[in-house]
């Protein structure tokens, strides 16, 4: 059973395979790794990609997953036939909704604007207290070192809180990235300070 009861489990990732083999082979390692520890997946539905990557490794080792996409993108013949689940929504927030009303903790692998913007409203929703999500970043071969280190800039310039920046869980490994998503305990104080928007 996936510890400290995170069920299901929402990868946000490129729709691209990316420049790098090491990106899929973390993805489908991901996956793997999702399915062996009981946790479901839940992830945007494609078969192309780093998103067709994780689903693939899931499936192969026996896991659960759930594809969550949009009625534009299935008729593009984007969505995965493989899965045991497939939900088609209108629109890319009602998308990004359902993926959070899912899952119980989420991760990003590298991705480009709909991989950020996806993880950025999920820590932005956990921030407010919309909801207690913890959110990991799998950080691939330091593919998010820029990104972290902007994060840490923000917050030495005022604009992030140190708490909530520690609401982000950072590993290179997904056994560790997922052992810190099932201790980290959100404050959902639901306040956002006016200098922290």
């Amino acid at each position: 059973m996936p510890s400290n009861d995170l069920r299901s489990i929402a990868v946000y990732c490129g729709s691209s395979i990316g420049a790098d083999p090491t990106f899929a082979d973390a993805a489908r390692s991901l996956g793997r790794v999702l399915a062996t520890r009981g946790h479901r997946l839940v992830y945007g539905g494609g078969h192309v990609g780093l998103m067709g990557a994780v689903a693939d490794g899931a499936i192969d080792a026996g896991g659960e997953v759930i594809g969550v996409i949009t009625e534009a993108l299935a008729e593009r013949e984007l969505s995965h036939d493989g899965l045991g689940t497939l939900e088609v929504v209108d629109t890319m927030h009602e998308r990004k909704a359902r993926m959070a009303d899912l899952a119980d903790a989420v991760i990003m692998l590298p991705g480009g604007f709909g991989t950020l913007d996806e993880f950025f409203e999920a820590i932005t929703w956990t921030q407010l207290g919309v909801h207690a999500t913890p959110c990991g970043i799998l950080d691939v071969g330091g593919f998010f070192g820029p990104l972290l280190g902007f994060l840490d800039d923000a917050v030495a310039a005022g604009f992030i809180a140190p708490r909530h920046r520690a609401m982000i869980a950072t590993s290179a490994d997904p056994l560790d990235l997922l052992d810190q998503l099932g201790r980290l305990r959100v404050m959902g104080e639901g306040v956002l300070e006016d200098d922290q928007r």
